[in-house]
């Protein structure tokens, strides 16, 4: 049986497990909540981008995004951040749903799944 590696484990949860050459990303959110959905979404992709880099791979292996926002009106902002990061060529399959996040501050918060 393959091992099951995990990283920043913590009493709830774990911020990435990788099994069978996929990288498993828990949900990430920003630290700054003071900035507009760009911000935040650019922040959410750098949290993501240094994950996988820590598994090994890169944003151009993902195979799956799931993007959560708080608010509709701001599906535009959260797009110009996510088409200025993602891999030209690369683009995963992604879904985005309107969702009641864990802490009011929080504009977004994307989870991915990746090949390693």
């Amino acid at each position: 049986m393959n091992t099951i590696e995990r990283f920043d484990v913590g009493a709830r949860m774990s911020e990435m497990a990788v099994y069978n050459g996929v990288a498993y990303l828990a949900g990430q959110v920003p630290e700054d909540t003071t900035v507009g959905i760009e911000g935040q979404t650019a922040q959410v992709l750098a949290a993501i981008d240094k994950l996988l880099e820590r598994a090994g791979t890169s944003k151009a292996h993902i195979l799956r995004a799931e993007i959560f926002l708080a608010d509709r009106a701001d599906f535009a902002g959260m797009n110009t951040a996510w088409e200025a990061w993602v891999s030209a060529g690369h683009t995963p399959p992604r879904a985005t749903v309107i969702a009641g996040l864990a802490r009011p501050e929080w504009k977004v918060e994307i989870l991915v799944t990746a090949a390693v």
